[in-house]
């Protein structure tokens, strides 16, 4: 019989993420789905310390901050109207109160420092190759934070310029954790406000810089997820009503491929039992207070406590 579409068919991938692993994540907001999933089975993550990211320059500041354990001082952040922020992230941290903002961001740093020292494995999604320096000092932003375009310089990163940021992405990971493997992709949400072509344009450049510089390492590799979602999937029926984000189904998909490929067969049974457990954890009775209910809650605790002793990095 035909199949009246292209399949990409997942391989399993060198270096496999199990139950032992730690995986750290930065990128776009694709890197927010698959550290949901992840989140959900219980594997051990660290997601964004720096927020949402989209392009590769913003993401190599990022890591080289975490790697560096960074301490913030009111003199790197800004401020507009009431609140202060910082153009290397996202506008989660932004407060109208100074010490607040630099807490919250020096914390995250922390945090991330110490956990990019034992992660086994660092998962990068680059979103646009498009960017926006800012006129004042002439670097690249991670984020404009609603402040007025004409103070920004908006322009399409080279080839050349993103495969040196991801150069440095990985020398600068490797100075604290020469063991980590590296998965990076492309986002598969397309930024047509920049234009239907010049999308384009963007993804291919940061295809052709990925594949340049996992050519050149080991430990590094390609996950095709933005071809998933054109070659494979390829109907809007798998976006969100905006055409531009895809859907719960095809987020499934796109994670039962991941799955297929990147994590280890041996982490299939405690994933269908945890996946039992978030189901009744998420069951919601009609009556609480019933003796029906109190059991089932009470069996429910007792399961939860079982695999808990039997695998301590998994809270509940």
């Amino acid at each position: 019989m035909s199949e009246f579409r292209t399949v990409l068919t997942p391989k399993k991938q060198e270096n496999q993420i199990d139950y032992q692993s730690k995986v750290m994540l930065f990128g776009s907001c694709f890197t927010e789905h698959i550290n949901q999933k992840l989140e959900y089975f219980k594997f051990d993550t660290l997601p964004n310390p720096f927020g949402i990211v989209f392009n590769s320059s913003a993401i190599y500041t990022a890591v080289n901050h975490c790697v560096i354990n960074k301490v913030y001082a009111q003199a790197d952040l800004n401020q507009h109207g009431e609140l202060w922020f910082s153009f290397n992230h996202h506008s989660q941290f932004s407060s109208a109160n100074l010490v607040q903002t630099l807490a919250e961001i020096n914390s995250n740093i922390s945090k991330a420092h110490q956990f990019l020292k034992k992660a086994t494995h660092i998962v990068i999604t680059l979103g646009t190759a498009w960017i926006y320096r800012y006129n004042d000092t002439a670097k690249i932003v991670a984020n404009c934070h609603k402040i007025p375009q004409q103070k920004f310089t908006k322009s399409l990163q080279s080839i050349a310029a993103i495969t040196n940021d991801l150069d440095g992405i990985y020398t600068a990971i490797k100075t604290i954790n020469p063991k980590v493997n590296m998965l990076f992709t492309v986002s598969p949400i397309r930024h047509l406000r920049n234009g239907f072509a010049e999308n384009n344009l963007s993804k291919a450049h940061l295809i052709a810089a990925i594949q340049q510089h996992v050519s050149q390492q080991k430990d590094c590799f390609y996950m095709p997820i933005y071809e998933l979602m054109m070659d494979d999937l390829r109907d809007y029926r798998f976006y969100e009503a905006d055409m531009i984000h895809p859907n719960a189904t095809a987020l499934n998909y796109i994670w039962d491929f991941f799955k297929a490929r990147y994590l280890s067969d041996k982490a299939t049974p405690l994933m269908k039992e945890i996946d039992r457990l978030q189901k009744d954890l998420q069951h919601r009775p009609f009556n609480r207070n019933t003796d029906a209910y109190r059991e089932f809650r009470l069996h429910l605790d007792e399961k939860m406590a079982k695999l808990t002793a039997q695998h301590p990095s998994i809270k509940f």
